[in-house]
């Protein structure tokens, strides 16, 4: 039995808002309906005509067919549908933003949850233009829905009223409005590569932004700003060139349904009084009636477009989110974490990525004693990250073991282990807040004592003597402070933790000699009492090691 793909709409949570909304429609299209029929009474107390059928239904409800009653009641429909039409649009506002909210939350959370192999294999700024920029299309495609459903009901409401008034007239208009629809069938189709295509070019323009941001420095020093800016302008045009094709055709659509309608409105009053000779009592209404839904087909006829213009946001996020909820790592939060009191264990560990020719880890076996520096080193694509992913748990290997005192890490042990280990990258990851702030993301509930004892074991006591202390603002990603005190700061926040194993990822390689010694300072105590694991080429990290693991393409050199 195959799983059932994720849903932009769920009943279970969207059920009651979509339900209120049906109820508005239906009221909203009745009163429509019902304020065109009363034309027919009002006409005849104008002695245009008689009432016929509806007046006989007026009379049995208690309804005077005098003027002066039936002007009351029309006011009355009409307050009636202005306030439901309000609560409606309110309503519709309320389902579209829930749904959005909670597509984009499922995505997020998705995404966190998932197996941190197949997170690494996907495009992260298509990923991050899926998430902001895709997402809110997806609320375009709902905002059309809704609008669509609406308009159907309110055309609904015509039709019935249409009914009442004349059955053979209906059935033509009917067959008409049908017809015209099915014309723009090869239009909807079109509409659809369009959306395709617009989000092929929103993801080119959020990757040619991201990495422009990111690399702001390098582009200056090469000077290279003019390329930069051409690139993304040329980004911009086939953005702009398929948003431009899409409008066109809604122009030439909607022009086409206006003359078109009108041509077919004419033919039917032409009918009605010539050949078929309906009274004017009843040809009258119809007119409103068909001048009312003229306009309104030509809005669903736009909705629909619009629809399968952002369709594919819809199906690219639904797709992003069953790729990560398929690959979800299991809940663990009651498990306790294993102890490290000897050593961590490689056997034989094997990693393969997929689509790659040769394994990331070929058979590598060593040990990481549970006290002291651990240094692995070795040229680039060596392995090294590969390796630090395995001892902390984010990797399990393709064949092969990693044991910590002897004890399998894998399955939910190895999510637990997670809880004891924390990691300091190659670039800090710091946030627009407070120092305190910065701090408790890794201990939420640490106390200022905690931080600040943190901060002493990191050698980062600089940040005591800031102008506010803890609740000095660091600005955007830290850009107040230094390279290397952005990277003491982020060994303090990894020490909140109280890991059993620290891994430094290439944190020291941007740094000067002086940082890098205060830095290894630092470590030389942290490794009297936990595992400290050093990814580097070479430098005084390296260098203070009590062990070294050497990799190359893979493989396990040596060990030291």
């Amino acid at each position: 039995m195959t799983r059932a793909g994720p849903r932009l709409f769920d009943p279970a949570v969207h059920g009651r808002a979509a339900a209120w909304l049906g109820t508005l429609m239906v009221i909203a299209a009745l009163t429509e309906g019902a304020g065109i029929i009363l034309l027919v009474p009002l006409l005849t107390a104008l002695g245009q005509g008689g009432a016929g059928q509806i007046g006989t239904v007026l009379a049995s409800l208690g309804i005077p067919g005098r003027l002066d009653a039936l002007l009351v009641l029309f006011v009355l429909l009409v307050t009636v549908r202005a306030l439901v039409v309000h609560l409606r649009g309110l309503a519709a506002l309320r389902l579209e933003a829930g749904l959005v909210d909670a597509l984009r939350s499922r995505a997020w959370a998705a995404l966190l949850h998932c197996n941190w192999r197949v997170l690494m294999g996907l495009n992260r700024s298509n990923t991050a233009s899926l998430l902001i920029s895709r997402i809110d299309r997806s609320g375009q495609y709902v905002n059309q829905v809704v609008a669509a459903l609406a308009t159907s009901a309110t055309l609904g409401g015509i039709g019935l009223a249409a009914l009442a008034i004349s059955p053979i007239l209906t059935f033509a208009a009917t067959l008409a409005g049908l017809a015209v629809l099915l014309a723009f069938h090869g239009m909807r189709r079109r509409v659809t590569g369009l959306g395709e295509a617009l989000s092929a070019a929103y993801a080119d323009v959020y990757g040619r932004i991201n990495e422009g941001l990111g690399a702001l420095r390098v582009i200056k020093s090469l000077g290279a700003e003019d390329r930069v800016l051409t690139g993304l302008m040329t980004g911009f045009v086939d953005m702009r060139r398929t948003q431009m094709a899409y409008q066109r055709d809604l122009g030439l659509g909607q022009s086409a349904l206006q003359v078109g309608g009108a041509a077919v409105l004419a033919l039917l009053v032409w009918l009605a009084l010539e050949r078929w000779h309906s009274p004017a009592s009843a040809v009258l209404p119809m007119v409103a009636l068909f001048a009312r839904a003229l306009p309104l087909i030509a809005i669903l006829q736009q909705t629909l477009l619009n629809t399968a213009h952002a369709r594919p946001a819809v199906r690219e996020a639904l797709e992003l989110i069953g790729r990560a909820e398929a690959a979800r790592e299991p809940d663990n939060d009651s498990l306790k974490p294993p102890g490290l009191t000897n050593s961590i264990q490689l056997e034989g560990a094997t990693v393969r990525y997929a689509g790659e020719p040769q394994a990331a880890l070929d058979a590598v076996t060593a040990t990481i004693p549970a006290r002291g520096i651990t240094a692995i080193s070795g040229p680039s694509g060596a392995g090294k990250s590969t390796l630090a992913d395995l001892i902390g748990g984010l990797l399990e290997p393709d064949s092969g073991r990693v044991l910590i005192d002897g004890k399998d890490l894998d399955g939910p042990v190895r999510q637990a282990w997670r809880r004891r280990v924390a990691y300091v990258q190659q670039d800090p990851v710091l946030l627009s807040a407070s120092l305190r702030d910065n701090l408790r993301w890794a201990a939420p509930d640490a106390s200022d004592a905690e931080l600040e004892t943190a901060l002493k074991a990191a050698s980062a006591e600089f940040a005591l003597s800031l102008p506010k202390g803890l609740d000095t603002h660091l600005g955007d990603g830290g850009r107040f402070l230094s390279g290397g005190e952005r990277q003491r700061l982020m060994l303090a926040r990894a020490l909140l933790r109280d890991p059993a194993l620290l891994i430094l990822d290439e944190a020291t390689s941007a740094l000067d000699a002086e940082n890098e010694a205060q830095i290894a300072a630092a470590l030389t105590k942290l490794g009297q009492r936990m595992a400290v694991v050093v990814i580097a080429h070479r430098g005084a990290l390296t260098e203070l090691a009590d062990h070294e693991i050497r990799l190359d393409s893979g493989r396990c050199l040596s060990v030291d």
